[in-house]
């Protein structure tokens, strides 16, 4: 990863446009268009063989030709004609082109990409695309792309994997008076990409805030580690595209079918500290709070409002999104009513009713930004005919926190005509002014999550102690020298054991009558489960019977599952029984861990509702190995599960440390054992007495290189063992 030659594409001294033209409405005719008319101060020197000037400005037949050395080329010719022309430009001291061509798919483009990042490499030129928009710099006068605008300057800058939505964000913006410090297409990244912008506008003192729209991201390890760097310094805002669970696979576990993709990329941004949102206007809704340095001192929300309606229509969007409404303290609420009326909510909202003045506004804001139990304020105004909606606006203003420390406050006047100048004087003023209570909670919702996510970025987990780590890795070893592919039940028990898992106790029996005879010793009810090495879920082909009593009814079961298993899997060897006490604890709650693998951010941990239903509920949460303490119980909370685990009813709390631990170990045992592929408990039982692994299923994958948990390769897989969170290729 660097960003060197980067400030070429911002900055340049000179530009050449290569594959300039005169036909109107072509691609070299707009991008002439662009570059001459956006103020850029140097010299734009047009490079076309067939003509003398183009709009104006005199044309050159080549690069030899060019006067002086361009810092920056814009490329617009046929891709076979790109790895001359780098060569051309690097050999003049070009330091960065632009390549709009597209054509590099395929065999033949493959060829042609090659080429060009060879002719690039020995001047330490930079491509930024082929197949790309362009790059504008407004401040620096530098529109090269062939937008349908040149966007105003400002703080924001835009790096996005697609084209059309960058001209999509360019319009919108435009149009609501936003600016860009930098916007930069990378089309198909051939050389620059995403983690190399990422870099480059950590550093970059225009830039308050970063926005992303991304598809698909090649090298996790580069893009975790510019992200993170990034998110330390201002705000990294992403949106990302192909969220539909068609990115989801059969898998061999559960864990599997419910990692999808997306889900992995939802971990890997909360980890890296970025704001993940899900439509465009809603990215540059957080860029205007957090780029305004908005930050929350914690998560507890007081609403303050003219409106009841208002007021309870944003305390369900804000609880339906699991926030936490402040409860007002006796000091608060006296001082609350000796400026309201008789009538106000003596609650939280803040229903100060709707004939409130604007003085009222200041006073009950003064008060809620001083309460020691508030630390976020959303403020709402309906228009009403006895007051001023823009004079509360301005008592808003006056009231509002001021200086680094202050608690953000955001802003939802409702309505079009009659509150549309206070909404502009809120806007201008750095306080974020929505059109309905529910876009002002999620702007609340957008301080809370960025401030969440930057906790977790600041987590640096260890090393989790291991009880018998090797007991584990010879297990694994064994069963893939084997050849297969899968562990067996009580392989998988041991596994989990040696890491520190509590697991339900169990036997083996070779014979329907062994497995009688093993039931007798348990003294007790019993679950009888089928033994095969290459069965794994057992109860699809009827391999699970529960609630056995008896040496005699359990030896009639075993005869009855055989009979059962041969018929729905003839081909599948039979190894025998596995017989385990039923586990009696009617108060607990079926949970799924587990572990996937993902080829570009590597091991994954899985959280959620467990149970036979677990890929229908989909209840869970990724984050990506190793994890701690923190980050385990960050998991937890937010699944819906959660809630059923703190307790309700006769019900107690669940042993939410227990849960923790496991998903610490879970990711410790992904690090440890990249020969792991999936890993499966559904159900792990939990409650107040702490976790129970029940059923457990270990996918396993032979297969090098392996990959470490950021996706680069490692090429000694006798080192594999060793690496944090090592990646295979599954067989």
């Amino acid at each position: 990863m660097t960003a060197r030659n980067l400030d070429a594409l911002f900055r340049p001294r000179a530009i050449a446009l290569v594959g300039a033209s005169n036909q109107p409405g072509s691609v070299g005719d707009v991008l002439a268009r662009n570059l001459l008319e956006s103020g850029f101060q140097g010299p734009v020197m047009p490079v076309n063989p067939h003509e003398h000037a183009i709009r104006g400005a005199p044309a050159y037949h080549s690069i030899a030709h060019l006067p002086c050395p361009p810092d920056l080329a814009v490329i617009a010719t046929p891709a076979p004609s790109v790895p001359g022309l780098i060569a051309e430009l690097g050999a003049r001291g070009c330091r960065a082109a632009v390549v709009i061509s597209a054509g590099f798919e395929g065999p033949d483009g493959e060829a042609l990409r090659q080429a060009a990042l060879d002719a690039a490499q020995p001047h330490l030129l930079r491509i930024v695309g082929p197949n790309c928009l362009g790059v504008i710099c407004p401040a620096g006068g530098v529109n090269a792309s062939f937008a349908h605008l040149t966007p105003r300057p400002g703080s924001l800058a835009l790096v996005s994997q697609s084209g059309a939505i960058a001209a999509a964000a360019l319009d919108w913006a435009h149009s609501r008076g936003l600016g860009f410090s930098k916007i930069v297409t990378v089309g198909d990244a051939l050389d620059v990409d995403v983690g190399d912008l990422l870099d480059h506008l950590a550093l970059d003192p225009d830039t308050d805030a970063i926005l992303l729209y991304v598809e698909s991201i090649i090298e996790g390890r580069k893009f975790m580690r510019a992200a993170r760097a990034a998110a330390l310094a201002k705000p990294v805002i992403v949106l990302k595209a192909g969220r539909s669970a068609a990115g989801a696979k059969a898998a061999f576990s559960h864990t599997g079918a419910l990692a999808g993709a997306d889900a992995v990329y939802d971990a890997a941004f909360r980890r890296a500290g970025l704001l993940r949102v899900f439509e465009l206007r809603e990215m540059f809704e957080a860029a205007e709070s957090l780029g305004a340095g908005l930050t929350a001192p914690g998560e507890r929300l007081a609403i303050l409002t003219n409106g009841g309606g208002a007021g309870v229509l944003a305390a369900d969007a804000f609880e339906a999104r699991g926030g936490q409404l402040a409860v007002l303290s006796p000091a608060t609420l006296e001082a609350l009513s000796a400026v309201t009326s008789a009538n106000w909510s003596k609650r939280n909202p803040v229903d100060i009713l709707g004939d409130a003045p604007a003085r009222l506004y200041e006073q009950a804001l003064s008060i809620l930004a001083a309460a020691p139990e508030v630390d976020v304020i959303l403020v709402m105004n309906c228009p009403v005919a006895v007051t001023d909606s823009t004079e509360a606006a301005r008592a808003v203003l006056r009231a509002a926190p001021q200086g680094a420390q202050r608690k953000p406050v955001v802003t939802g006047w409702l309505g079009g005509t009659a509150v549309a100048e206070g909404r502009r004087l809120l806007a201008a003023a750095g306080l974020p002014a929505a059109e309905t209570p529910e876009e002002a909670v999620r702007t609340v919702m957008h301080l809370l999550d960025h401030r969440r996510n930057q906790a977790l970025l600041r987590q640096a987990p260890g090393a989790a102690t291991v009880p018998d780590a090797p007991a584990a890795h010879r297990i694994v070893l064994s069963a893939l020298a084997e050849g297969r592919a899968a562990l067996t039940d009580p392989e998988a028990r041991a596994v989990l054991a040696a890491y520190g898992v509590p697991v339900v106790g169990s036997g083996t029996a070779r014979d329907p009558a062994a497995a009688g005879a093993l039931a007798a010793k348990l003294a007790g009810p019993v679950a009888l489960k089928i033994l095969s090495r290459a069965i794994s879920h057992k109860s699809d082909v009827g391999g699970v019977a529960l609630n056995l009593t008896g040496a005699g009814a359990v030896e009639a079961e075993a005869e009855a599952m055989l009979a059962r298993v041969k018929a729905s899997r003839p081909e599948a060897v039979i190894d025998g029984f596995v017989v385990e006490a039923m586990v009696n604890r009617p108060r607990s709650q079926e949970l799924l861990v587990g572990i996937a693998r993902d080829p570009t951010f590597g091991p994954a941990i899985l959280f959620g509702q467990g149970g036979v239903a677990a890929e229908v509920i989909a209840d869970r949460c990724m984050g990506l190995a190793p994890l701690d303490d923190v980050l385990a119980r960050d998991m937890i909370g937010r699944t819906r599960v959660a809630r059923l685990l703190a307790g309700y009813r006769d019900r107690p709390p669940a042993d939410l440390a227990a849960i923790a631990r496991v998903l610490v170990a879970l990711g410790q045992l992904a690090q440890d054992l990249p020969e792991v592929a999936e890993l499966d408990i559904n159900p792990l039982i939990a409650d107040s007495a702490g976790v129970l692994a029940l059923d457990a299923r270990i996918g396993l994958a032979a297969t090098y290189p392996v990959r470490d948990r950021f996706g680069a390769p490692i090429r000694d897989a006798e080192d594999a063992g060793a690496v944090a969170g090592g990646e295979t290729v599954s067989i």
